[in-house]
């Protein structure tokens, strides 16, 4: 495909940051139920279910089940690009209502008292049972909408894209953080907030059902545009995947970063209560604050990358922050809310830097025909860590960081817990410097601008 035909499929710059903004939108929803239950950790485990540090280390780490054991997001990939972004979108925003409905059936007054299955509640494996099926949809999504906008803006503003993508999907983010606690409350049971979730995923589905319109009216005029077809994927092409060490740098340098964000939000509430003494109705908001952060930052790292480049550098500096936020939070040091809401901030900014460039960057290693099974493969890897690393968190939790007072009650102390994300960072430092020197010798471009003269 010529560069002229490129441009030309692109259409203008309003159908393009249309059918972003549509399938964004799809997944803010998404993400509002993938952290729905993190404020609600403290309730779990203090209110009626009962629940252990473990059983929502495990619960938490349900998410990824069926995409790392079933390798239904693998599979997810290779659906996406044979059948297309329609077929597999439509697919993936199916799976995640069904997921959040079970959810939300478990976790309420509904689902029969009592009963356990190999050491665990039978409310914890239903629970995770539909987690799991949420995650599958989820990630399939993930990489549904990530090949949407490299459809939309190669040759445009496609970091600038994929950062307010991120950055919308962070809304959601950001709003299960700070409203899942005060929805419980009001309502008067925890599963209000997961069916609030339901109901906004239906919302985006419909959206998408919209987008599937621009779609076909997108690929109508990429036949037209094109002499003769472009050749389609091939299973022989995930080859060249497998055998790309940018690809797995990349891959691993997501697991590892990501392994340090996403599964600490979902102890972070709880970090907040016992290690800087803020009041459990509001120890939310300071966790909130991350997303928030990176709603305005995100998209303005991805417009520094388009213009001017730098894209592997921004990812060492985003890994270094990332280790100082984490030993700052190891540190016995400071147990006030104003610094834990400082790191926080700062967490915010390394949680910009990374995304911003790192999406990005996949599709200058790789071709667009097969990005959809590049993205699945990163987004495999990366569940590896949302499955286990909650997991193991919540037994350090369990086994290591909780002790009782005097008075009887219970307290934590989580330098241990910090101490294993600060790790995750300082591997994400060193797969970043092996990335940059990678792109040195292969020339992918990481350093180069994306927006085409």
């Amino acid at each position: 495909m010529t560069e002229t035909i490129k441009r030309k499929l692109s259409e203008s710059p309003a159908a393009r940051w249309t059918a972003m903004l549509i399938v964004s939108f799809t997944m803010m929803c998404g993400y509002f139920i993938t952290d729905i239950m993190a404020p609600l950790e403290d309730l779990l485990i203090k209110g009626a279910p009962g629940w252990t540090d473990i059983e929502y280390g495990w619960f938490t780490g349900a998410y990824g089940w069926f995409n790392v054991f079933l390798f239904m997001l693998l599979l997810g990939g290779i659906i996406l690009d044979k059948m297309g972004v329609r077929f597999t979108g439509l697919m993936a925003c199916g799976l995640m209502v069904g997921g959040a409905l079970l959810k939300a059936y478990a976790i309420s007054p509904l689902f029969p008292a009592g009963g356990e299955l190999w050491g665990f509640k039978t409310q914890v494996w239903v629970a995770g049972l539909g987690f799991a099926t949420f995650g599958m949809g989820a990630e399939i999504c993930g990489i549904t909408v990530s090949k949407v906008i490299v459809k939309w803006f190669t040759g445009h503003e496609l970091a600038l894209a994929l950062g307010l993508q991120v950055a919308m999907a962070r809304i959601g983010t950001a709003a299960a953080l700070s409203a899942s606690l005060p929805i419980a409350r009001a309502m008067g049971g925890i599963c209000y907030p997961v069916l609030f979730g339901a109901l906004a995923l239906c919302i985006g589905l419909l959206a998408y059902v919209a987008y599937c319109v621009m779609d076909r009216r997108l690929d109508a005029s990429i036949a037209a545009a094109q002499d003769e077809p472009e050749e389609g994927f091939k299973l022989a092409d995930l080859r060249q995947i497998v055998t790309s060490k940018g690809f797995w740098l990349i891959a691993l340098l997501c697991l590892m970063f990501y392994s340090g964000v996403f599964p600490f939000l979902k102890f972070a509430t709880k970090i907040m209560i016992y290690k800087y003494n803020v009041p459990p109705a509001i120890a939310g908001n300071i966790p909130a604050i991350l997303p928030f952060g990176t709603i305005l930052l995100t998209p303005l790292f991805g417009s520094i990358y388009d213009r001017i480049g730098k894209g592997a550098t921004l990812m060492v500096i985003g890994s270094v922050m990332l280790v100082a936020v984490h030993v700052l939070f190891a540190l016995p040091i400071l147990n006030v809310w104003w610094f834990a809401l400082a790191v926080m901030l700062v967490l915010g900014v390394a949680f910009s830097l990374v995304p911003s460039a790192m999406w990005p960057s996949v599709p200058k290693i790789i071709p667009q025909k097969q990005l959809g099974s590049a993205y699945a493969l990163i987004f495999y890897v990366q569940n590896i860590g949302m499955m286990c690393v909650p997991m193991l968190i919540g037994w350090v939790n369990e086994r290591f960081a909780k002790y009782t007072l005097a008075d009887g009650t219970i307290g934590y102390d989580y330098t241990p817990t910090m101490s294993i994300f600060a790790l995750f960072g300082v591997v994400a430092v060193v797969l970043a410097l092996l990335l940059k020197a990678e792109d040195r010798c292969k020339g992918y471009g990481l350093e180069e601008a994306n927006i085409r003269k």
